[in-house]
């Protein structure tokens, strides 16, 4: 197996729990959208719930209904735009809707957006609710690096629903939820920080939070190469001396992006960066010795974060947990399910 992907739910509890406390008794929704972030929306779904999430939170119908099939007893809230016929089907699956316009299907329980700020899905004014509105909500666009201006949102937000204060409101993310009390209302709906990542790009441990996902993979081969050679398409790494590497057997068709170059992984426990051009199945890294085929190789993990590997790639660690190729054809996924 070219590598294998490791889910932890006790730190998806153990994380669930810790947001709770600092929420301070507004309900928690955990996002589990693009099969949690690539972390496996069934298994972290029903963790979640277990640990005291009171809502799932996916972009689709479609997402909503394979995981009412698993959990049939969930509480289902699609966020994203709605098809007349997914309607009819949220209908039929008990499933509730975020809707941004003034148009309210009726026989579904909806959630109205308030625009505020996001500047994307959601009405200025709020429309006339009629019964099926059972919740409203807005988007912060900045709670993870300007606070003052999610600040002035939660303000319009508070003003404009005042009157509907009897509906469940909900505005905060993850950021919100740990840095902007004042945005937390009757529900926070939680995604990155329930796996175990910052929403600031920082260590994730300063706020409590224990990574859900592990990555490991293996040496294929050691090559020795002499002053002057190279690995990789393009030459982007030359040789300097007489120089190990070791060679991976992940690339960016795996997730690995190619942007990575630079990065470290924990090469038999110690860190190693990554040289070279990463291709779609191949990935070198500098060794300091010879190491046998089958080495450990830890791509996330022990230390080794995809935060980090963000910065290096100057994105965020959502589009790198989301690009992680967990199929069957490409990796074993494991999942560890202790307290």
């Amino acid at each position: 197996m070219r590598s294998e992907i490791t889910i932890d739910l006790g730190a998806l509890r153990r994380n669930v729990k810790s947001l709770l406390r600092t929420l301070d008794g507004a309900e928690l929704w955990a996002v589990v959208k693009a099969d949690a972030y690539g972390h496996g929306a069934i298994d972290c779904g029903g963790a979640a719930l277990d640990a005291g999430a009171t809502a799932l939170c996916v972009a689709t119908v479609p997402e909503a209904l394979a995981l009412r099939q698993e959990l049939p007893s969930a509480r289902l809230i699609v966020l994203g735009p709605t098809s007349n016929r997914e309607v009819a089907q949220a209908r039929d699956g008990a499933l509730e809707l975020g809707v941004a316009s003034g148009d309210i299907p009726e026989g579904v329980r909806v959630h109205v957006k308030l625009e505020t700020g996001m500047g994307r899905w959601g009405v200025s004014e709020l429309p006339l609710l009629t019964r099926e509105v059972v919740g409203v909500m807005t988007h912060l666009a900045t709670a993870d690096s300007d606070l003052e201006f999610a600040r002035a949102q939660v303000e319009r937000f508070r003003e404009a629903t005042e009157p509907v204060s009897h509906l469940t409101r909900h505005v905060a993310n993850s950021a919100a939820a740990l840095r902007l009390p004042e945005s937390r209302f009757d529900a926070a709906r939680c995604g990155i920080a329930i796996y175990g990542i910052s929403p600031f790009g920082e260590d994730a441990a300063a706020d409590g939070l224990e990574p859900v996902l592990g990555w490991q993979t293996e040496i294929a081969q050691a090559r020795l190469l002499r002053p002057g050679e190279s690995t990789g398409y393009g030459r982007r790494y030359v040789a300097e001396r007489d120089t190990w590497i070791g060679i991976l057997p992940v690339g960016y068709a795996d997730g690995f992006r190619r942007d990575l170059t630079g990065t470290q992984v924990r090469v038999a426990g110690e860190l190693r960066r990554v040289v070279g051009t990463v291709s779609m199945d191949a990935t070198a890294v500098e060794l300091d010795r010879e190491l046998p085929p089958g080495t450990p190789v830890t791509l996330v993990g022990h230390g080794v974060t995809l935060e980090s590997h963000a910065r290096v790639a100057s994105t965020i660690a959502y589009e790198l947990a989301c690009g992680i190729e967990s199929g069957p054809t490409r990796a074993r996924r494991v999942v560890h399910d202790q307290g």
